[in-house]
C-alpha cells in the first residue's frame, strides 16, 4: 500500500513539472512568433546588467527568472498589438512597473537606482537594455 501511494505520488509529481515545462515552452513560442528570441535577449541583457550592477553569484539566477519571465509576459503582451493597440501598450506599461518592483526583491536600493539610470535615452534596436525599457 505504502509504494502504491508513493508511485501515485510520483506520477502525480512527474505529470505536473511536465504540464509546468509545457506551459513555459509554449510562452517562449509566443515570445519568438512576435519576434522575441527569449533565451538571447536574456543572454544579452544580463551580460549588460551584471557588470553595471555589480550582481553578485546569488542575485544572478534571481535577476535572470525575472528578465525572461518580462520578456515572455511582453511578447504575449505585444502579440495584441495589431488587434488592440492601446490595451497592449496598457499591459507593456504594467508589466514594466511589475518589473521593477520584482527588481527590487532582488536588487539592493543602489543597485536599483543604477538600473534605472541605464535607460536609453531612446528605443535603441541596437541596445538590447531597450528591450526592458520599451
Amino acid at each position: 500500500m505504502k509504494k502504491l501511494l508513493i508511485l501515485s505520488a510520483l506520477v502525480l509529481g512527474l505529470n505536473f513539472s511536465s504540464n509546468a515545462q509545457g506551459i513555459l515552452g509554449k510562452a517562449t513560442s509566443i515570445a519568438t512568433s512576435a519576434g522575441f528570441d527569449v533565451n538571447s535577449l536574456t543572454s544579452g541583457i544580463l551580460g549588460k546588467l551584471t557588470p553595471a550592477l555589480s550582481l553578485t553569484a546569488a542575485q544572478k539566477p534571481k535577476v535572470t527568472t525575472i528578465v525572461k519571465d518580462f520578456l515572455v509576459q511582453k511578447a504575449a503582451a505585444l502579440a495584441t498589438k495589431k488587434t488592440d493597440a492601446t490595451a497592449s501598450a496598457t499591459k507593456v506599461s504594467s508589466l514594466l512597473s511589475g518589473l521593477k518592483s520584482k527588481l527590487g526583491t532582488a536588487l539592493t536600493v543602489a543597485q536599483l537606482a543604477k538600473f534605472s539610470s541605464l535607460k536609453p535615452a531612446t528605443n535603441t534596436p541596437s541596445n538590447v537594455l531597450s528591450q526592458l525599457f520599451y
